[in-house]
């Protein structure tokens, strides 16, 4: 049975992961120019502002079509899941998303397996980081930990990323040029 993650249903009880790296941590930059590379665009959302596409209610990040929504106190890992989403659909599907990009247990895996290796192109950030974060926030695994997860047992995540050209054979990101 495949590991999933999930993310906290409510944030109204207690707010998980206050220590979490957040986009204003981080700035706007490197992750606009991560997300164009795939053809994504990032858009800001004012503070407080409600955030378009966001399944789970803001700070989440949103996604509608190519375009990942975000305000500045939104989690690098919310803004790096949710535009995973978008990366591993074929181009042509994601014009018809919005706010829900996937149904797909394994494309759900290996979205939370492609957030890390995303994260390790971004500076001050790196996986390492991300699952801790993520761990902070809410998600949960079988394993216990989203580095147990992503270590021990995503093969099947990291074999849909390499058949899907994502990973290369080492496990290493593809990029576009």
């Amino acid at each position: 049975m495949p590991s999933r993650a999930i993310h906290p249903t409510s944030h109204a009880d207690a707010e998980p992961g206050l220590g979490v790296l957040r986009l204003a941590d981080i700035g706007l930059d490197a992750p606009r120019a991560l997300l164009a590379r795939f053809g994504l665009t990032l858009v800001e959302v004012a503070p407080d502002a409600p955030i378009p596409g966001s399944y789970w209610g803001a700070p989440e990040a949103g996604i509608i079509g190519t375009t990942v929504y975000a305000r500045a106190d939104t989690p690098v890992h919310s803004l790096l899941h949710e535009a995973g989403h978008l990366i591993v659909l074929p181009p042509d599907k994601r014009a018809s998303v919005h706010t829900d990009a996937t149904d797909s247990v394994i494309e759900e895996d290996a979205v939370c397996v492609l957030q890390g290796l995303l994260a390790d192109v971004l500076p001050g950030v790196g996986r390492h980081r991300l699952w801790a974060d993520m761990d902070a926030w809410g998600y949960t695994f079988r394993l216990g930990s989203a580095r147990a997860y992503v270590e021990q047992d995503a093969e099947h995540a990291w074999d849909w990323l390499r058949q899907h050209g994502l990973v290369d054979a080492a496990g290493t990101l593809v990029l576009p040029e």
